[in-house]
């Protein structure tokens, strides 16, 4: 039988190592796992709570309306203005099942088939896969140390005249695999551009909350463009992956187009997380959060100060998320041939797992690593000394 040629998208690599470890924690390894990014502790207690109330009183979990609940889509309209300084009607507010369910959305309503939409390379991988899967053209903008691995004006310009048009941009700030974000300056020119030159912009906000530079303060590209679509979830800064529970922000002209395809594909999103998830925004659940970040912060210091235990000689600048992306030594690659290979072994021989680079660029990925920091300051830690013992039996 015939199989879909939009079909064959790549797995994303990494969740074929979450499983590798969860079958070797099923055989009794104490396996330390820095690949993927999910925060411990999960969700805020008094959205566990209100969740259990929510469920011992029977509420209605029946489906809701197609872009949402109304009081959850006003909580954020409310947080926006409490956090950006912005006023944006809870009108333009969708709920998803999570931030992959506003990408799908966000992608099928702003484009066509044979359309051509720019990602930033190194990034995460499920926007090319996706975009491909619709039958779209994705143009990878190569970024690095220069471009502190964002996309620029001027690489924007280049790619519209290598391919003769542009008809989106897809940008992450902070940005996962590398963590690195654009400054408020920064984000208002790629937003200004891509709106004198009919470039739909579509901003990846999900890790904004967890920041750790003055300067690179998270903004929204609704500060500068309100033609362009947030995307967002709950899953990082809450620590509600599970829940799956995320958001767009959609201009005027798009809201019709966004609900119709809804409708059709999910229905809504997860009603039980719709109502739980005002208990988000109450001082307590945000006062939770806060202290995670600052946790993050703690342990990206310490990740920084030992790059040499990981082998690594150069690193992107965390600026936010929990994301260390770093460049392995002359040494290591001499010794593993690929950051595939050495990532195979530190979790065979060290039981550690990292996640190499070749997803999130296809072309020098393989000589990069990222390590999320999520899991904790005590078990990152311990992971550090780890890999650190791994290379001096190994070189």
């Amino acid at each position: 039988m015939k199989v879909s040629h939009r079909g064959q998208v790549p797995p994303f690599e990494v969740m074929q190592i979450v499983d590798t470890v969860a079958t070797m924690r099923a055989a009794g390894h104490d396996v330390i796992s820095l690949c993927v990014g999910e925060p411990g502790g999960g969700a805020p207690a008094a959205v566990n709570e209100l969740a259990s109330k929510l469920h011992a009183d029977q509420a209605d979990f029946g489906y809701t309306s197609t872009i949402g609940l109304e009081p959850t889509r006003q909580a954020l309209s409310d947080h926006y203005r409490l956090t950006y300084g912005i006023q944006i009607p809870a009108k333009n507010f969708v709920m998803t099942a999570g931030s992959s369910g506003a990408f799908q959305l966000a992608f099928l309503a702003a484009f066509d088939q044979g359309d051509v939409v720019a990602l930033a390379r190194p990034g995460y991988p499920a926007y090319a896969n996706i975009l491909r899967a619709l039958g779209l053209n994705v143009v990878d903008l190569p970024t690095g140390p220069a471009q502190r691995f964002q996309p620029t004006v001027q690489l924007l310009e280049a790619a519209k005249k290598k391919h003769g048009r542009l008809d989106g941009l897809v940008i992450a700030s902070p940005n996962n695999p590398t963590g690195t974000m654009l400054s408020a300056e920064e984000l208002e020119t790629l937003a200004t551009w891509c709106q004198a030159n009919g470039v739909r912009l579509i901003s990846d906000e999900i890790y904004h909350g967890i920041e750790f530079v003055p300067e690179r303060k998270g903004h929204t590209s609704w500060e500068y463009s309100r033609s362009s679509i947030v995307v967002s979830s709950f899953s990082k800064y809450w620590g509600m992956t599970g829940w799956r529970l995320g958001w767009m922000i959609v201009p005027d002209d798009m809201l019709a187009v966004v609900d119709g395809l809804a409708s059709n594909l999910a229905l809504c999103a997860p009603a039980p997380a719709q109502r739980a998830v005002l208990a988000a925004f109450e001082p307590s659940s945000l006062q939770e959060a806060e202290g995670r970040v600052h946790e993050f912060a703690r342990t990206r210091e310490l990740v920084l100060g030992s790059l040499d235990k990981l082998g690594i000689i150069q690193a992107a600048p965390a600026d936010g998320a929990f994301y260390l992306y770093g460049k392995l030594s002359p040494e290591v690659l001499d010794k593993f041939g690929s950051a595939s290979a050495f990532c195979a072994a530190v979790l065979d021989e060290a039981q550690v797992a990292l996640t190499p680079g070749g997803d999130f660029d296809p072309f020098e990925g393989n000589l990069f690593i990222r390590l999320s920091f999520a899991a904790g300051y005590h078990r990152v830690a311990e992971a550090l000394d780890r890999v650190e013992e791994f290379l001096k039996r190994n070189m």
